[in-house]
């Protein structure tokens, strides 16, 4: 099983366009970031995906991939955030 301590959170929200889950995974691969799972949902017009990524054979820091995945989110026009699982974890227990 993967390294948990490697694994990341990605969501994307905002209106539906042509290419969101392409230009992602895209990205995602050309830096060795691996999709572990992925969900999607569409609500009107409204698209909301999430993504568990393995971090273990990226190609460069996480903080860099979290600045660069959010430009692309705003060029694509939805907003893109990458958590570390485990501190999505502690912020969503109960």
């Amino acid at each position: 099983m993967e390294d948990r301590a490697k694994r990341t959170v990605i969501t994307v929200v905002g209106k539906d366009t042509v290419g969101i889950i392409a230009k992602v995974c895209t990205y995602l691969a050309e830096h060795k970031i691996n999709v572990l799972d992925i969900s999607q949902t569409i609500v009107q017009e409204y698209f909301n995906m999430m993504m568990i990524a393995d971090f273990s054979t990226a190609d460069q820091p996480f903080s860099k991939t979290s600045e660069d995945i959010a430009k692309l989110g705003e060029e694509i026009g939805v907003i893109i955030r990458c958590q570390k699982e485990e501190i999505f974890d502690m912020m969503h227990r109960i």
